[in-house]
């Protein structure tokens, strides 16, 4: 019932560095192997999931992406005959401080849809949770509970208190040593990961211990600062690195390009310069965009106008990569062996400044690459363009997603090989 990742002899080695201290000799216990040896059955299973969904100013769900993803291991225990608790946090509360707009309680309505059973939802359950094998309950937001960031290790002892079995199924959230996280875990009887996080680390070994050539990667967003480390990192691992949203704001100024009053970082073109020259080096590339759709305020409403790149006035804000420089990535991602995605190239929300993002998701979908997305926007992208079901693999995590791109060592996945290890 292990899970491993051994990297491949053959692999080159800025690819061995890079994911050796992740996935060498770390082993696992999977649930799937637990429920097939009919070890789950009467057994009360405590799973983290991650169902930190958006919702809109009413309350509801907008995209319900992690929940469904999170339903394999809810049903998996349901039909091993394990009595059920599933948790995630939603949102920033404050702790001990319940607040109806971090409440589970739409997310509990909805898997009760998914699911077609009642899910009740336990407002107080730290303290003890009465429930019987065949039957599930959604456990209230877990950041609720004063000293659940913090790893309190005496709420860690309550939580492992509550189950015979704790089963991590939040990719999500494996990078916060947390309560539900990371210290229940250290004291439950059996810890192990879910099928999502199971499939999370065999994704992220396929893309990247052994890739199909060329090798791309995307990396988006408002800021440089965010992911500075990530995008060095990748410039020496891949064939082509692709930056959208502020990001390229900051590589078009270190390229001499005009920007206007677009989002950018002025003080790490330095750092701009160094990652485009890196892949220069290898003979890689940063493309930077020939042209973009600009405006002069930043609505939805805005009048946008492609223009050449080099043509940008100091009034307008650059909301979009242009209809050349989309197609130019597209005909690149079209012949790309592994595509990794991290954040959409404009405003997508916005329409006249989405077409950029539409292209280049589009291209990843009729790409015959393995393709790994993540991010909660990237995600947002995917299903506004309804091309979830053509993306060979989404990961569900955020800020786990992007601390795996730079290399580090997961908490969830320290843990857990911990515990896999015999006593």
């Amino acid at each position: 019932m292990w899970l491993t990742s051994e990297l491949c002899p053959t692999t080159s080695a800025p690819f061995q560095i890079f994911f050796s201290l992740l996935y060498r000799h770390m082993k696992f216990l999977r649930f799937t192997e637990l429920c097939q040896q009919g070890l789950v059955k009467d057994q009360r299973v405590f799973i983290r999931a991650d169902l930190n969904v958006p919702q809109d100013d009413k309350g509801d769900i907008t995209d319900d992406t992690r929940i469904r993803a999170s339903l394999p291991c809810i049903q998996l225990a349901l039909d091993s005959g394990a009595a059920v608790m599933v948790t995630s946090h939603l949102g920033r509360p404050q702790e001990g401080v319940w607040s109806q707009s971090d409440s589970l309680s739409p997310v509990a309505k909805r898997l009760s849809e998914l699911l077609h059973r009642p899910i009740p939802l336990l407002k107080d359950w730290v303290g003890g949770v009465s429930l019987k094998a065949g039957e599930c309950v959604l456990l209230e937001n877990c950041r609720f509970n004063h000293g659940e960031k913090a790893n309190d290790p005496v709420l860690s002892q309550k939580m492992a208190h509550l189950c015979d079995i704790y089963v991590h199924d939040a990719f999500g959230t494996a990078h916060r040593a947390e309560c539900s996280t990371y210290g229940i875990a250290e004291y439950v009887r059996t810890a192990c990961a879910g099928p999502l996080l199971t499939a999370e680390i065999e994704a992220i070994s396929k893309a990247f211990t052994l890739p199909q050539r060329p090798l791309a990667a995307i990396v988006a967003g408002s800021k440089v600062s965010t992911k500075l480390t990530i995008l060095k990192s990748l410039s020496s691992k891949v064939d082509q690195l692709i930056v959208g949203g502020g990001i390229a704001n900051t590589f078009m100024l270190a390229s001499g390009l005009p920007i206007g009053k677009s989002l950018c970082e002025p003080d790490l073109v330095d750092d701009a310069k160094r990652v485009i020259q890196a892949m220069r080096e290898r003979g890689a590339e940063v493309p930077i965009p020939s042209d973009v759709v600009v405006a002069t305020t930043f609505s939805a409403q805005a009048k946008a106008i492609v223009k050449n790149s080099k043509e940008v006035k100091s009034d307008e804000l650059i909301l979009d990569i242009g209809p050349e420089s989309t197609a130019h990535l597209a005909s690149q991602l079209l012949k790309a062996g592994t595509i990794v995605w991290n954040g959409p190239l404009g405003v997508f929300e916005f329409e006249a400044f989405s077409h950029g993002t539409q292209g280049v998701a589009q291209a990843i979908a009729r790409s015959n690459a393995f393709s790994l997305a993540g991010g909660g926007d990237t995600l947002a992208a995917i299903a506004k363009y309804g091309l979830t079901d053509q993306i060979d693999y989404i990961s569900t995590g955020g800020g786990a997603f992007l601390e795996v791109l730079e290399g580090k060592t997961l908490p969830a996945f320290e843990i857990l090989s911990k515990r896999a290890l015999p006593h």
